[in-house]
């Protein structure tokens, strides 16, 4: 194997190889990912239906109550003693692995994705099988990319393919895989490198399409056209959409805060999988990921089909509640989804984005039209396809990705215009409380978040160790004149590290500071380091981000600053003239085709 590798890898040294070899791995990328896919949504429908086929419609149903506890407790099991990693919150992975890993992905997650989902989900796991399949589909391009012993700038590519190909192929939707890899991922790519991305896309769409058939994920009917007297409407769904998504990342993020602190896997899932289950049995719309209600919500013809929502439920026999059901399912969405993955499951907030926006367009709908004196009468149907685009933007921060997916993952192009001012609305509304998305906001907080300025997105690239001059002479504060000029004449060194006995940086000393007195052989014994040394204008650690080494430079105007570990302990220096060299270096490696 390794000796066809290398043969291919030599068929492909020129550069006009080096982009046919890109295409050829793009094309395989794309037929991978789309295979992916299609295992596991085959995988999840097929367990769900042996769970759930014999189920009561017309009241509540007990297992429920068990299932979802299995499954994230099944799934526990697979990732604790068989995975032995961390698989949760996949894009922040993918995103986290193009930060700070050059985009090094481990193997296992090439399929370990894919059984731990399918168990949480087909089991119940309020939560999407869409972020597993795109952490999936980016390790297949990572270690592609490493078999090929390919470079950062085309790991980073083969990545994206990954991604760009996880989404074409699992919702049929080969624009938006093309959006999502530039607008969620940020990654600035040249014109070059769009080619690759477009051959995956598309080469997912297609091999899905010619498996699956080339119907949309979801079929919807256009209710009444574009209307320029609904736009009011449009605006007020994308606001609510917005605070929708805001009430839906913030809650998340402090549930998953609460259970982060509870150390003990198996407390986790007993506080979990309670809520879980009796969230479920309560709103059994909850199981999964919920695509059932979806379809119902964008192709129900009236209430009768609407109520079909409630099967299942204690809320069969109480139509009239139905309203109230779907503000209780939007309410507690976000609590069985966090339950789901904080208590052992493995899963993502793209189908949960989704549902929840679906049934936030149709909530908004029925209200509207029940408003006193109201003449402009809005189709429930539409509103709920359009709340889709809203939540979507809203809470990966992406409304090009939500306008593109909805309209491709539907065929609602008759609404492209309405979708584009939800979308837009929502966003703009949840921009105003929250700068970052639900998948980037923890890395933001760290500064290792890639972002589409490309100065911060170099200097989050950048690694801290490859710029560190590391230490191995070191100076005590007792050390006199002459133990310094021996270090001196030893070595090229300019400016040394003052520790103590354990390490520990104390202070600096410059050559400047020396050169009076170097020459003058009578004070070795009479002068010491203490005497000379200076303190230091800042210090830096090993965890600081780039950007923060950039601004103390500018804050100090030091040409080289120390680094110490968390300990305290004396690591070695940062000189400003290899940081710009590094960032010359990087900037011509992402600017070149």
């Amino acid at each position: 194997m390794s000796a066809v590798i290398e043969r291919i890898r030599t068929r492909f040294t020129t550069t006009a190889g080096s982009k046919q070899l890109m295409l050829l791995l793009a094309f395989l990328i794309g037929v991978l990912t789309a295979l992916a896919g299609l295992l596991l949504k085959w995988f999840i429908q097929q367990v769900e239906h042996l769970l759930t086929n014999h189920f009561s419609i017309t009241g509540a149903n007990w297992p429920y109550l068990v299932y979802p506890v299995v499954g994230i407790f099944l799934t526990g099991l697979f990732v604790r003693y068989i995975v032995r990693d961390d698989i949760g919150h996949g894009i922040t992975k993918i995103l986290y692995a193009i930060a700070r890993k050059k985009s090094f992905i481990k193997a296992h997650n090439t399929w370990s994705s894919i059984v731990a989902s399918g168990i949480t989900i087909g089991f119940g796991g309020s939560v999407g099988a869409e972020a597993p399949i795109v952490l999936t589909g980016s390790a297949i391009g990572s270690n592609l990319g490493r078999l090929f012993h390919l470079d950062s700038k085309k790991m980073m590519l083969l990545v994206g393919c990954g991604a760009a190909g996880a989404v074409s192929g699992i919702f049929k939707a080969p624009i938006a895989g093309l959006v999502f890899t530039l607008e969620v991922l940020m990654i600035d790519f040249t014109l070059g490198s769009l080619l690759p991305l477009l051959v995956s896309c598309v080469t997912a769409a297609a091999v899905t399409f010619a498996i699956s058939g080339t119907d949309n994920l979801f079929e919807f009917h256009l209710v009444n056209a574009f209307s320029i007297a609904r736009v009011p409407a449009y605006i007020l769904l994308g606001v609510f959409c917005g605070l929708i998504s805001l009430y839906f990342t913030r809650v998340m993020n402090w549930l998953e805060d609460q259970f982060r602190r509870i150390r003990k896997p198996w407390q986790r899932l007993l506080i979990a999988g309670p809520i879980l289950s009796i969230l479920i049995f309560l709103f059994p719309s909850l199981y999964g990921e919920g695509y059932g209600m979806i379809r119902l919500l964008l192709n129900g013809q009236g209430q009768a089909d609407w109520n079909q929502v409630l099967e299942g439920s204690f809320f069969y026999h109480t139509p009239h509640l139905l309203l109230l059901y779907l503000a209780g399912i939007i309410v507690f969405k976000v609590f069985a989804t966090t339950a789901t993955n904080s208590g052992g499951g493995c899963g993502g907030t793209f189908a949960p984005s989704l549902f929840m926006g679906c049934v936030s367009g149709f909530l908004f709908a029925s209200l509207w039209n029940m408003l006193p004196g109201n003449s402009i009468l809005v189709p429930e149907n539409n509103f709920s396809l359009l709340g889709m685009a809203g939540v979507m933007s809203g809470v990966m921060h992406a409304p090009l990705t939500g306008i593109f997916l909805i309209a491709e993952l539907t065929g609602g192009y008759g609404l492209f215009l309405p979708l584009m001012i939800v979308a837009v609305a929502s966003y703009l509304t949840i921009i105003l409380f929250e700068p970052h998305s639900i998948y980037t906001m923890r890395l933001a907080r760290k500064g290792e978040l890639v972002t589409h300025n490309k100065d911060h997105a170099i200097l989050t690239l950048m690694s801290m160790d490859s710029v560190i001059e590391r230490y191995e002479e070191h100076l005590h504060l007792d050390d006199d004149l002459g133990e310094i000029v021996r270090q001196l004449s030893a070595s090229n060194r300019d400016v040394f590290p003052v520790v103590d006995d354990a390490g520990k940086l104390l202070a600096v000393l410059v050559l400047d500071r020396v050169r009076h007195v170097m020459f003058r052989t009578e004070l070795y014994h009479r002068v010491f380091v203490r005497d000379l040394m200076s303190q230091c204008a800042a210090r830096l650690t090993t965890n600081d981000p780039m950007e923060l080494v950039m601004q103390t430079f500018d804050r100090t105007q030091a040409w080289a600053l120390p680094v110490v570990d968390n300990d305290g302990l004396f690591v070695g220096f940062i000189r400003r003239s290899h940081v710009y060299a590094a960032y010359r270096t990087m900037l011509h490696d992402l600017s070149e085709e």
